[in-house]
């Protein structure tokens, strides 16, 4: 037994309100159905994706993801916990890969979701993002084929408009991988395809083609401006990149927000130092 009683707070799906449960500590993500009889309605689908339920001690909720596509997908599921009057907090899980054309139901976990004291909390999906099983960035465990980890940091820097994403290459593999200037770059939109609209541009200074040893090292960056300046604002939240010309891409998830600028500039592979 604990020490001390849970604090409960009231948690509301598709409108019916369930008891929560607020000091579970957070849990892998598994198969349905979180363990517990499941409560509320089907939500609308958003993206393939929508909420079937929260178990009554609401430590968790259940979502089920349709991949309409023609290849296998891994998904990142936002859940975002609505207070009385304004959006509170929102919790991002990365489900395993669901195949093409298939159906499958996980469990999300929602035990850093709280609501604000006294309030009841609304849950809802307020975003997904896909991407295809075979261009999923790389962060550890076996090292893939090409012999390179290739990925881009979770968030970019921010200041006063300004945002700094960097990008980030490891030789994983037992033979050296060249590099030949600046990483390749292809941005696309909410269904994954091509906006040539947006102009990428080359930081000054000629780029210096670089040999990483086995365990070494390179980064690079993408950089561009939030500026605004009408209601045509341009968002697009992902981007295909290559290390060079011709390889084997990876897709990650920067979220450009690039405001009415329509720029982005990349900067050179440089090596990282020891």
């Amino acid at each position: 037994m604990r020490s001390q009683p849970r604090k409960l707070a009231a948690l509301m799906i598709s409108g019916l309100l369930v008891t929560a449960c607020g000091s579970q500590p957070p849990a892998p993500v598994s198969d349905s159905s979180c363990g517990h009889q499941l409560s509320g309605a089907p939500s609308e689908p958003k993206s393939g994706v929508r909420l079937t339920g929260v178990s009554q001690a609401a430590d968790c909720a259940e979502v089920e993801i349709t991949n309409s596509g023609n290849a296998a997908a891994v998904y990142t599921i936002t859940i975002t916990s609505v207070g009385s009057s304004k959006e509170a907090q929102s919790g991002s899980q990365t489900m395993p890969a669901v195949g093409a054309g298939q159906t499958r139901k996980y469990s999300v976990v929602l035990g850093k979701l709280r609501p604000a004291a006294g309030n009841t909390m609304q849950v809802k999906i307020s975003q997904v993002r896909s991407v295809p099983l075979a261009e999923a960035p790389s962060f550890g465990g076996t090292c893939p084929p090409s012999g390179a980890r290739l990925y881009a940091d979770p968030d970019p820097d921010a200041a006063m408009g300004l945002r700094d994403l960097g990008i980030h290459l490891e030789n994983c593999g037992k033979r050296p991988v060249h590099l030949t200037g600046y990483p390749q770059l292809e941005l696309l939109d909410e269904d994954h395809k091509p906006v040539p609209e947006v102009k990428l541009l080359q930081a000054s200074g000629p780029p210096h083609p670089l040999t990483l040893k086995p365990g070494e090292r390179a980064s690079a960056h993408l950089v561009w401006r939030n500026t605004t300046e009408s209601d045509a604002a341009l968002n697009l939240p992902y981007a295909r990149l290559r290390a060079n010309p011709g390889t084997a891409p990876v897709m990650i998830t920067p979220e450009f927000d690039l405001g009415t600028t329509g720029k982005l500039t990349l900067h050179p592979w440089k090596k990282d130092q020891p």
